[in-house]
C-alpha cells in the first residue's frame, strides 16, 4: 500500500498561489486515510467471524454424528482405561461336600504413608508403634523423614486398627482397601487349604494368589473372574475332619509321638473324605518356612503327603494279595516260616517264633516276616514291580496338592531278589500314608483301581483293575481276622459293630547320616472298615510313639497306632452315616401267648 502525505508539497504550493487554505488539504486527506483504515478493519473481522462460524458448524456436525453412532450402539457400562494389566482381586471361595464354608474373602484395609504429606513425623510414628507393637519407632520415623514417597506399613489390619490409626489424625496416613483370604475354621485342614497372600497390588487393590496346598494346585481355577461366583467344592467333610484332627492331636500326645498323619479315603471313589497332620498351623497367620533342620520339623510339612517313609508290615497284605492273584496260594496254603531266612549275608527273622510253618492267612494275622518272604520268592523280582507299579507306588500321588508333586517314593537302585524280598514286608521302598490309603482302596473295593482326589465330581471315574474280586474278598476277610482274631496283631483295632479289618506296620526311622535308630520308629495301621461290605479306608501314622503299657516301653503299631485308629473309626463311622451291626439279643425264656 502506497502512504499518501497529508501534506502534500505541490499542492500547498499551488493552494498558496490561489489563495486556499492549506491545513483544509491535510484535513482531507486525513479522512481518506481513515476510511480506508475503517474499510481494512471491517474486511479482517468479517473474515474471521466467517472462520469461527465455520469451526462451530463443523464442531457441531461432529457432536451431531457421534451422538447418532452412541444412539445406534448397544448399551454397556462405561470402563476407566487405565495404563498397565488390571489386578484382580476376586477369588473363589471353598467349600467342603456339604457346602460348609472352608476359604472365603473379607474385606479389609492396608495401610501405606506419603511422607511429603505428613504434618508431624514424630508423633505418627510413636503413635503407630503404641497400635502395631511389632513396628519400630526408629525404623518409621526413619522413613517418614527421609527421601521416601511411598511406602507400605501393614498389608492388613482390622477394624479396630483401622479406627485407631484415623484417630492420630494424620493425613500422610492412608488406607487401601483389600480383600483378604479368611479360614474360618482356624487350623482344621490347614495343610489342605495351604494358604494365600497378596500377588500384585496396587493402593486400590491387590491380587490374592494361592502360597501352598489346594489354594496354589488351583490357583487358575479359584482366580478365575468368571467362575467367582462357583464355590469350588472338595471332597473333605469339615465334621469329619475335625473330629480325625481331634483323635489324632490326642491320641498324638498319650503316644508321646513327634508327629501324626491320617488319611480317610472312599474306598470306591477315591475322594479323600479326611486327610491331616499334626503339627499343623493356622492358615490365617502361616508361618515361615524352617531355614535350617529337617523339613519335617515344621508345622508346614504335610505327613500324610509329603512324608514319604518305610512302612512295615503294612506291605505284607501286597505279597499275599498278589500270591493269590496268580493263583500260587490260597488262603489256606501253608508257607514256610521256620527260621531266621538266610540270604546271603543277611538273616531275616520274625518278631516271635511261629514255628516251621503257617497259612497264608495266619502269615498276615500273626505278621511274618519269613512267611511274606517266601511269598515274595514265589512271585519274583518283574512281577512284583508290576503289580506295586499298578498300585501306584512308583509315582507322586496325582492328588490336588502342591506338595505332592514331589513327594515321589523312594525305590532300590538296584532291585534285586533281596530287594524283593525285603520289600514285601515294607522294607527298602518309601512311600506315603496316602500312597498307602490308595494302594489298599485298590484292593479292597473290589480290585478296581482308584486315583485319589480332593475336588468333589458328580461321576467317579473307574480304573483298571488290579486284583480280581475273589482275591479282593479274600484279602478283606485275611484283614478282618488281623483284628479279630487274639492272635492278630491289631486286636486293639475292635470297634464293636464296625467290622474293622486292617494291617500294622512298624518300620525304623533311618538315620541322617545313614541307618536306622534302635528306639525310634513309624508306627502304621492301615484299616478298611467295614471289612464285609468295604466303603471307607483308614490309614494312620505316628512319628517316633512309644507309651509303657505292661511293665515295658511299647513302641509297635500295634499298641500306639492301632488304639487311636480305633478311635478315630468309633468317632467318625455315625458321622459318615454307617450303622452298627448289631448282634442280635438272645431269647430272654418267656414266650407270650395269648389266652
Amino acid at each position: 500500500m502506497t502512504r499518501v502525505p497529508l501534506r502534500p508539497l505541490a499542492r500547498i504550493l499551488d493552494a498558496r498561489a490561489k489563495g486556499d487554505d492549506p491545513d483544509a488539504i491535510e484535513r482531507e486527506n486525513k479522512h481518506l486515510r481513515h476510511e480506508e483504515m475503517r474499510d481494512r478493519a471491517r474486511l479482517r473481522a468479517e473474515g474471521r467471524l466467517l472462520v469461527l462460524a465455520a469451526l462451530f458448524f463443523c464442531a457441531f456436525i461432529t457432536v451431531g454424528v457421534r451422538m447418532g453412532m452412541l444412539s445406534a450402539t448397544e448399551p454397556q457400562e462405561p470402563r476407566a482405561q487405565v495404563g498397565g494389566a488390571q489386578i484382580v482381586a476376586t477369588r473363589g471361595d471353598i467349600i467342603d461336600r456339604n457346602g460348609n464354608l472352608l476359604a472365603t474373602n473379607l474385606l479389609t484395609h492396608a495401610l501405606y504413608a506419603q511422607p511429603p504429606q505428613m504434618v508431624d513425623p514424630a508423633r505418627a510414628a510413636k503413635e503407630l508403634v503404641a497400635i502395631f507393637p511389632d513396628l519400630k519407632e526408629e525404623k518409621l520415623l526413619a522413613d517418614f523423614t527421609g527421601k521416601r514417597k511411598f511406602l507400605w506399613i501393614k498389608k492388613k489390619i482390622s477394624p479396630e486398627q483401622l479406627q485407631a490409626v484415623h484417630d492420630i489424625g494424620e493425613p500422610g496416613l492412608l488406607f487401601a482397601p483389600r480383600e483378604m483370604r479368611l479360614y474360618p475354621n482356624g487350623a482344621i485342614a490347614s495343610h489342605v487349604l495351604g494358604g494365600a497372600r497378596f500377588g500384585n497390588e496396587g493402593v486400590h487393590a491387590a491380587e490374592l494368589v494361592g502360597t501352598a496346598g489346594i489354594e496354589r494346585a488351583m490357583n487358575e481355577r479359584l482366580s478365575d473372574p468368571a467362575q467367582a461366583g462357583e464355590p469350588l467344592m472338595l471332597t473333605l467333610d469339615l465334621t469329619v475332619q475335625a473330629a480325625v484332627e481331634r483323635v489324632l492331636a490326642g491320641g498324638m500326645q498319650m503316644m508321646g509321638a513327634k508327629g501324626a498323619a491320617a488319611v480317610l479315603m472312599d474306598v470306591h471313589t477315591g475322594e479323600i473324605v479326611s486327610i491331616a497332620s499334626l503339627p499343623d498351623f493356622d492358615p490365617n497367620d502361616r508361618p515361615n518356612p524352617l531355614t535350617q533342620g529337617q523339613p519335617s520339623d515344621s508345622p508346614l510339612f504335610n505327613r500324610a503327603v509329603q512324608g514319604v517313609y518305610e512302612l512295615g508290615s503294612t506291605f505284607k497284605i501286597f505279597a499275599s494279595a498278589q500270591a493269590l492273584e496268580l493263583g500260587l496260594v490260597t488262603p489256606d496254603t501253608m508257607i514256610n516260616t521256620r527260621g531266621p531266612l538266610v540270604w546271603g549275608k543277611h538273616r531275616i527273622r520274625d518278631f516271635h517264633d511261629y514255628g516251621a510253618q503257617l497259612s497264608v492267612s495266619d502269615v498276615i494275622v500273626m505278621s511274618s516276616n519269613i512267611g511274606t518272604a517266601n511269598l515274595a520268592k514265589m512271585i519274583g523280582v518283574s512281577r512284583q514291580q508290576q503289580f506295586l507299579d499298578s498300585l501306584g507306588f512308583f509315582q507322586p500321588t496325582p492328588v490336588e496338592l502342591v506338595e505332592a508333586t514331589g513327594a515321589k517314593p523312594l525305590l532300590p537302585p538296584n532291585w534285586s531278589e533281596l530287594s524283593t524280598i525285603t520289600i514285601s514286608y515294607g522294607h527298602g521302598l518309601s512311600a506315603s500314608p496316602l500312597h498307602l490309603a490308595t494302594a489298599y482302596s485298590s484292593i479292597l473295593n473290589g480290585g478296581t483301581r482308584v486315583t485319589p482326589t480332593l475336588l468333589r465330581a458328580q461321576t467317579p471315574t473307574l480304573g483298571p483293575r488290579v486284583v480280581s474280586d475273589l482275591t479282593s474278598a479274600q484279602t478283606r476277610e485275611m484283614l478282618r481276622l488281623v483284628v479279630s482274631s487274639p492272635d492278630g496283631t491289631a486286636s486293639f483295632g475292635e470297634v464293636p459293630g464296625y467290622n474293622v479289618g486292617g494291617k500294622t506296620g512298624t518300620a525304623n526311622k533311618p538315620r541322617p547320616t545313614g541307618g536306622y535308630y534302635d528306639d525310634k520308629v513309624i508306627g502304621t495301621f492301615a484299616s478298611v472298615f467295614p471289612a464285609d461290605d468295604p466303603q471307607y479306608v483308614l490309614v494312620v501314622a505316628l512319628d517316633e510313639p512309644q507309651i509303657f503299657m505292661a511293665g515295658e516301653m511299647r513302641r509297635t503299631a500295634g499298641y500306639t497306632a492301632v488304639p487311636v485308629a480305633a478311635e478315630i473309626i468309633k468317632r467318625v463311622a455315625p458321622l459318615l452315616g454307617l450303622k452298627p451291626e448289631i448282634e442280635p439279643l438272645a431269647p430272654m425264656g418267656v414266650t407270650l401267648t395269648s389266652n
